[in-house]
């Protein structure tokens, strides 16, 4: 064989291993994951709110899936941003309620992460907004798999600042034990928070990183895993947006929200990477209803954040992949914010975690090479280790404990606080397809049902525990313990 053709064989070869290593890399899309705080299920016009207008969440929408059946792992701050992130029950890895800024807990470094597992498999990875896994370093971001981080360690209420805007000293009133509120940047301080004009420029300022994070990465597989801070009280809009809709200072923080979300999807269409790029919205749980006006809406579902009942943990999320994902689509099967993890994943070729997590994939049912979703049964935990709730397919049966109620309790407007009320729960089964609201209780009409949950349950209880019960689970894991002076 001569050494021309020799030659030339070998250009065909290499030639062909580029064009296998460029197509293998187009083909791992790009991921970008919003998460709004407290944004109740209601709070957008896809999910039927009314007097404000999102048409770039009508646009996901329109150019993507509306989820029905999406639930939140447990309707809190820390536990279901955890449960997104692991893909876990945040009882599986020691982690609940919400952590304050002295908290002697965070995420276990050792749970391996989204952000972890495709920085492995070769992403970018940024975060930015809030955190609330852990309040000091090494328990930032960076240490869980993010390259970068800009934000915020814990939420935006955290902070020693009356209603009015005036900090406060008075030592005897609960806010004051709070620290200023750090801005963070990778690992260090780079600002503080200090007043109503600074939670003003919040969205736009993460709203410009995110642009330029994306700008920035365009040309290499990235994973975004945008935060906002809002619209978790106190509210506030930038001078944009001030008095723009007709719900008060809500509306104009949903409004700038949307703008928000349309300033992404705009900068995905210009760099051209929307047909590669996995765009998912959602929330951590729903409304915080105490504040009225100030709080968003749960779509008509029973009580708000803080409780097992569908307001709390059904949440919206909307996810646009043009040519993969049904433009316009509605899925109403069961799923929660962990089976994200492992449906993310199977797109990116990224491996999953060592240890067990509760997330399924349902990456066949985003695809629409079936109907039917992965999952069956969700457990809804709260507290420590409290199971208070189990659904399987249309049915949710709910076991006695004790609630906070915000229908029994006072409501207020304008950045004031009302209360709720603590109340005891009895057992009930709830037929979710007649009656999402669980307002009739139909246990003794559908007996076998409630003894097939109850096996569930069981399950459940060997395998996490259930403090309701004074049971101890098997296969739970410890959270991060902070050492002193940390």
């Amino acid at each position: 064989m001569s050494c021309i053709r020799i030659f030339f064989l070998y250009s065909v070869l290499l030639y062909a291993e580029a064009a296998f290593s460029q197509n293998k890399a187009a083909i791992r899309p790009n991921v970008i994951i919003i998460n709004m705080d407290d944004m109740g299920y209601g709070d957008t016009e896809p999910y039927g709110m009314t007097g404000i207008s999102t048409p770039n969440f009508n646009r996901m929408a329109r150019e993507g899936m509306r989820f029905t059946h999406f639930n939140a792992a447990q309707a809190i701050c820390t536990a279901s941003r955890a449960a997104l992130l692991t893909g876990c029950y945040p009882n599986r890895i020691g982690v609940h309620g919400a952590l304050m800024p002295w908290s002697d807990r965070a995420l276990n470094p050792s749970e391996e992460t989204i952000a972890s597992l495709l920085k492995e498999a070769g992403y970018e990875t940024g975060m930015l907004g809030k955190w609330h896994l852990g309040a000091k370093p090494p328990y930032f971001p960076t240490y869980y798999g993010f390259n970068s981080f800009y934000g915020l360690p814990y939420s935006n209420d955290m902070w020693p600042v009356d209603i009015d805007g005036n900090a406060v000293t008075d030592s005897s009133q609960k806010v004051a034990k709070f620290p200023w509120l750090p801005v963070i940047d990778g690992e260090k301080q780079v600002g503080t928070i200090r007043t109503f004009a600074d939670q003003e420029q919040l969205t736009t300022t993460l709203t410009k990183k995110a642009v330029s994070f994306i700008e920035n990465n365009k040309n290499k597989p990235f994973f975004l895993y945008l935060a906002h801070p809002m619209p978790h009280i106190p509210l506030a809009a930038s001078a944009k947006f001030k008095g723009k809709s007709e719900l008060g200072t809500f509306g104009d923080v949903i409004m700038e929200l949307d703008w928000s979300l349309g300033e992404i999807i705009n900068t995905l269409d210009k760099e051209r990477l929307s047909e590669k790029t996995i765009l998912i919205v959602t929330s951590d749980n729903g409304p915080w209803l105490i504040y009225g006006n100030n709080a968003g809406s749960s779509g008509g579902f029973k009580e708000g954040k803080g409780t097992i009942w569908e307001g709390g943990t059904r949440v919206p999320c909307l996810i646009r992949w043009p040519g993969k994902v049904e433009a316009g689509g509605i899925c109403s099967q069961l799923l929660t914010n962990m089976d994200l993890l492992p449906t993310i994943c199977s797109f990116t070729g990224a491996g999953l975690p060592v240890k067990e997590i509760d997330g399924i994939d349902f990456s066949a049912l985003l695809l629409g090479k079936t109907r039917k979703g992965p999952r069956d049964v969700f457990y809804y935990y709260y507290e420590a280790n409290n199971l208070k709730a189990v659904r399987y397919k249309t049915w949710k049966l709910v076991f006695p404990h004790d609630s906070r109620s915000y229908a029994l309790g006072t409501r207020a407007k304008d950045r004031h606080s009302g209360s709720t009320v603590k109340v005891t729960v009895p057992q009930a089964l709830y037929d979710l397809a007649h009656d999402p609201g669980e307002a009739y209780d139909v246990q003794k009409l559908y007996p076998d049902t409630v003894k097939k949950i109850l096996r569930f349950a069981e399950i459940a209880r060997e395998d996490l525990g259930d403090d309701l019960t004074q049971r101890k689970g098997k296969n739970v894991r410890a959270a991060a313990k902070l050492r002193r002076g940390l």
